[in-house]
Formats: structure tokens, C-alpha cells, sequence
């Protein structure tokens, strides 16, 4: 397996399934990996399903920075239907197919396109968000609602992929933070006949899709049959969530500096074609192994380290 020094490290594509939490997750992969040291990169609702980036090791030092890339789903929204979960799993609020079955196409095309662009959501009350030390689930299962602030958040792509009433799939890209949920029930509300998300399959984490992840019962079964390498070729090693950037190698007479995350000049690196033009970069040991991600200090024009690996 991908091991530098201590164990373990990548990122791990997982196609997660329905019913199992991100927690549930991280815990199989733990344990097929046999890498204490996991996390994952965005928590997934147990009903949703798709890309759960899932960080090893060195990697887990990434995680949050996965969590600020853009998303893609794949979302159904069911209309007429409003539960206080804002999804098919919660206890139903209002029903009302009837209209949901007279609407027009045009009528949800324009209710859904209202909602590209920069936009403010109320997270949902069933969401893992903190509100005075509590999550706001605990506070919602206690029979109790309390205020949320509206976020800003953005949503780049908004794509009707079909219409069959009262059913309607949708294609999002979006910044974090968004809640498909909020999102379903928001336009139900518009159209006057209320909605509630009834699935929802993440397709994309930033680089990560869901035509290169795996499941938890592929990774179990390369571990009962004894395919470590298999298992360590599913890795994508942390450099990767870099390849944006330019990259150097530190010189040999640097080497020490690198180590102990102190700044470097220009001088002390192997600077490959476009390393001017950037202000954050890939920078590596002599011997070629990831070391840090480094980026330009504006006043001095020193690197000093944004995060060591």
C-alpha cells in the first residue's frame, strides 16, 4: 500500500451507499486500510448516495480543504409532499398532489430557474449545524424549532434532466454548504403545491466523480482475497488535490529548510516552467517525495509554507 514514513497515506473515491452514515464510511475504510488515522471530506445524508471522498493518513491533512470544492448532484424532487425533514425520510407536513399533477412545464422550469446564481438558504432544521453548543437535530428530535440565519451560498448549474409529474430531476453544481434539501422545498413552496427531496446522488467532489469511485464491498473484497496492491492503486496520493498548481524541488543544500517548514526562496528550488506566474505551489523533497504546499509572501517574495505534508 501507499505508505510514506508512518502508515497509509491517499484519498480513497468511495461511492457510497444508501443507509450508511459518512461516520459508517470512514469506519469500513479504517478498518479494510487498517489506518487509524481517516476522515472524510463532506458529510452525505445516510439516504443520499455517490462521491465521499475519503482521506488517509497524511491526506486527512486536506480534508478541509476537499470540503470547500464545488459539488454536483443528481436530485428528485417530489412535489406535493412536504415533510419536516425536507425528504421523503421525515414525517409528512402537507400534501397536496393534485396540484403538483396541473403544473406546467414552463411553470417549473421558471420556479427552478429562479434559484442560479449566488442565493440565501435557512438550513434545514434536521442538519448537523451547531446552534448555541447544540446540533440543530438533537434540537429539532426534541420537538423544538429555532431561529436560523439565511446563508449565502452559490449554485452555478442548474439543469432540468426530466419531468414526470409529480417527479422532477435536477443536476446542481454548487458551492458548500448548500442543502439540496432546502433547495427541493424552497421551490416546491414557489410553486404553491409544496416539495421534498426523494434522492439525491452526489456525482462530483471538485476532481472526484462518481464514474471513478468504488464501493465499500469492492474494498472488502480486494482485503478478503489479499490484493493489498489493488487496494493501494485505489489511493490517489495528496499531490493530486494539487495538480493545479506548479511544482519545484527544493536543492539539496535547502533540503533542511524544507524539512523543518521554514521559508525557501527561489533560489533554494528546481523551478519548472510557470512557477513565476502563480502564488501558491507544489514543493518537493530532493528525492521527489510531496512535501508542502507553499505560497508567496506579496511583501518579501520569500515562500513560506501554507501546509506541510
Amino acid at each position: 500500500m501507499k505508505t510514506s514514513g508512518n502508515g497509509i497515506n491517499g484519498i480513497l473515491n468511495i461511492s457510497k451507499e444508501a443507509g450508511y452514515t459518512s461516520f459508517d464510511v470512514v469506519a469500513v475504510v479504517r478498518g479494510v486500510y487498517r489506518q487509524r488515522k481517516c476522515g472524510h471530506t463532506g458529510t452525505l445524508d445516510p439516504m443520499a448516495t455517490g462521491v465521499l471522498p475519503v482521506a488517509l493518513g497524511k491526506a486527512t491533512k486536506v480534508c478541509g480543504l476537499l470540503t470547500d470544492w464545488d459539488k454536483e448532484y443528481v436530485a428528485e424532487l417530489l412535489l406535493g409532499r412536504t415533510t419536516d425533514t425536507l425528504d421523503i425520510t421525515g414525517e409528512t407536513t402537507g400534501e397536496d398532489e393534485a396540484a403538483a399533477l396541473k403544473l406546467s412545464e414552463e411553470a417549473i422550469t421558471g420556479a427552478v430557474n429562479r434559484y442560479l446564481g449566488e442565493i440565501e438558504q435557512i438550513p434545514p432544521m434536521f442538519s448537523a449545524l451547531k446552534k448555541d453548543g447544540r446540533r440543530l437535530y438533537d434540537i429539532a428530535r426534541s420537538g423544538e424549532t429555532v431561529v436560523r440565519e439565511a446563508r449565502k451560498v452559490t449554485i452555478s448549474e442548474l439543469e432540468i434532466l426530466g419531468i414526470e409529474l409529480p417527479v422532477v430531476k435536477i443536476r446542481i453544481l454548487c458551492s458548500k454548504g448548500t442543502y439540496i434539501r432546502t433547495l427541493c422545498d424552497d421551490i416546491g413552496r414557489d410553486l404553491g403545491c409544496g416539495g421534498c427531496m426523494q434522492s439525491l446522488v452526489r456525482t462530483a467532489v471538485g476532481p472526484f466523480k462518481i464514474s471513478d469511485a468504488v464501493s465499500l464491498d469492492s474494498i472488502r473484497a480486494l482485503r478478503d482475497e489479499g490484493k493489498e496492491d489493488e487496494l493501494s492503486g485505489l489511493l490517489k496520493p495528496v499531490d493530486s488535490v494539487f495538480s493545479n498548481l506548479p511544482s519545484a524541488n527544493v536543492k539539496a543544500d535547502a533540503e533542511k529548510f524544507l524539512a523543518n517548514g521554514n521559508k525557501l526562496s527561489e533560489d533554494d528550488l528546481e523551478i519548472a516552467e510557470g512557477f513565476s506566474g502563480s502564488d501558491a505551489f507544489r514543493i518537493y523533497h530532493v528525492d521527489g517525495t510531496f512535501a508542502a504546499v507553499y505560497e508567496k509572501d506579496p511583501h518579501t517574495g520569500m515562500l513560506k509554507p501554507r501546509r506541510m505534508f
